[in-house]
């Protein structure tokens, strides 16, 4: 008996194979109609690939659009640093502008002979206070350069001060802007028939211009004209720029006129300064000499 059953087992194992190849090589046949079974099980594998195709393309393309975030995230960071480089760049270049220009103001002043009677000892802003901004400034300049109390300071623009104090290395100038009505300036207006003086007695800060008391009031002053030092305060040396006159009005007696004097420099930006000093008049003894003779 089980050797019978193991025959039978084995027979039908043949058959099946018989079957198999049959069914395979009836599937290689071209030009035929499926059978219900393949149709199904073809079916069957197309709905599982539909299924599952969708979803893999949507993992497949999240991952890729990561990546793609990624480089361009980089490339945004390179980007970034390259435009703060240009702005640094751009940035240095119109500080090297702004100084060169500075630069050529100042040697313009020197050129043209305004200075070529004065000493201007030149200086570079070190320090202004925020609570007095347009009052004191503190100069790299000292007694071991030469500075002295009340020398004139200005820029290449025009006057902005004189020395209020100095030590060995620095010096603080007193602007024309501070409440100081002892911060007297003796001044002259250029005129079509002549000069006027006057006395900068006050700065004006609604009108950001300086206050002029006009000792002459036959001449008529107008505006547009240029206001300077006349020298004869004995401080400020004669000629140094200080402003045009704004307008003219008398003052509140109606005994003088105020002319408000609209500065040439700007108080309210000061970097590089000249300290002018002022030179004595040298006196000749031989002319002294035949001065007196003559006498």
């Amino acid at each position: 008996m089980p050797q019978f059953l193991l025959n039978k087992r084995l027979i039908l194992l043949l058959v099946g194979v018989i079957i198999l190849v049959a069914l395979i090589g009836f599937s290689l046949k071209d030009e035929r109609n499926l059978s219900w079974p393949e149709q199904f099980i073809k079916d069957t594998t197309g709905l599982v690939q539909s299924v599952f195709h969708r979803p893999a393309q949507y993992v497949a393309g999240f991952f890729e659009n990561i990546q793609e975030l990624k480089n361009t995230y980089k490339e945004n960071e390179i980007l970034r640093s390259q435009l703060n480089q240009y702005m640094q760049l751009k940035e240095r270049m119109q500080r090297l502008e702004e100084e060169n220009q500075k630069l050529k103001e100042e040697l313009g002043i020197v050129n043209e002979g305004k200075l070529s009677h004065y000493e201007a000892i030149r200086g570079t802003v070190i320090a202004r206070n925020p609570d007095k901004w347009n009052e004191l400034i503190i100069i790299d300049k000292g007694e071991l350069h030469g500075v002295e109390k009340d020398m004139a300071v200005i820029t290449a623009k025009g006057l902005i001060g004189k020395v209020k104090s100095t030590s060995q290395f620095t010096s603080t100038i007193q602007l024309l802007s501070a409440p100081d009505r002892e911060n007297r300036i003796s001044a002259v207006v250029t005129t079509d028939n002549g000069k006027v003086f006057g006395l900068i007695e006050g700065y004006d800060k609604d009108t950001k211009a300086l206050e002029m008391k006009i000792i002459e009031t036959d001449t008529e002053v107008k505006e547009k004209q240029m206001v300077s030092t006349s020298g004869m305060g004995g401080v400020f040396p004669e000629g140094l720029l200080i402003g045009e006159v704004m307008k003219v009005e008398p003052d509140s007696y109606g005994l003088t006129k105020i002319a408000y004097v609209q500065p040439a420099a700007d108080f309210y930006d000061i970097d590089r300064v000249m300290v002018v000093k002022r030179e004595a008049p040298i006196i000749d003894l031989n002319d002294l000499t035949n001065k007196e003779e003559k006498e």
